[in-house]
């Protein structure tokens, strides 16, 4: 079995971690992608004022209700509890998996992320327990307002904060020439969609129905959550 693994605070999951999802299944051959939410990121402090948990169940009603059966929730980072590292959570699917699998896990980074790469703790054994697949992402308004014309953007209980020696708002480019480290680049098959983008519309009363998943959709009006 060739597995993905897609981690990330999914905060909310959208129609881009699903289109990436699809594309990694259909394009790449791969046959399932698991679906780790962070339980506590190392690098930034999430917005939105939501609890782990309902981040967690807003990927479990799109893992079950989308798919195929080829998306799946793993649920590790939780089960673990504290900070998530991402070496942690790969020595623990190997392990739990061992004997099913073709090959090495993929581990699936934008390339926001992947720019900051060598300071996640244990880079290399990140790379040795997995193939990399990066993916180009575009930046969220904020961030390319900020990049793009140095202009500082107020922030309000949607936005993101990097924690630690994280700089994160794309202010890091990556550099794709220069990664020391294999891996997979993939130029353009995540859509423009963010998830801070989606908080703050939410946040301002605007309309964000098709820009995540339907079950999504429906789990943040039943709970009336980023409002």
């Amino acid at each position: 079995m060739k597995l993905a693994v897609f981690g990330g605070t999914f905060n909310p999951l959208h129609i881009g971690h699903a289109m990436l999802a699809d594309t990694i299944i259909t394009e790449l051959g791969y046959d399932k992608v698991l679906f780790v939410p962070t339980f506590i990121t190392p690098h930034k402090v999430c917005g939105g004022n939501v609890t782990s948990e309902q981040r967690l169940e807003m990927v479990k009603a799109f893992c079950a209700s989308e798919g195929n059966g080829h998306f799946e929730t793993e649920t590790c980072e939780f089960d673990r509890g504290g900070v998530s590292y991402t070496s942690d959570t790969l020595e623990f699917l190997t392990e739990k998996y061992k004997g099913q699998l073709e090959g090495k896990l993929a581990f699936v980074m934008g390339d926001e992320v992947a720019a900051e790469f060598d300071k996640w703790r244990n880079p290399e054994k990140v790379s040795a327990l997995a193939d990399l697949i990066i993916v180009h992402r575009y930046p969220d308004v904020g961030a390319l307002e900020k990049v793009l014309y140095n202009k500082t953007v107020e922030k309000s209980n949607c936005e993101n904060v990097p924690s630690g020696k994280y700089t994160g708002d794309f202010s890091v480019q990556f550099d794709k020439d220069n990664f020391k480290y294999p891996h997979i680049y993939i130029e353009n098959p995540m859509l423009p969609v963010s998830s801070t983008d989606i908080r703050r519309r939410i946040d301002e009363g605007k309309s964000f129905r098709y820009l995540v998943p339907h079950a999504v959709y429906e789990y943040i009006e039943k709970n009336g959550l980023y409002k």
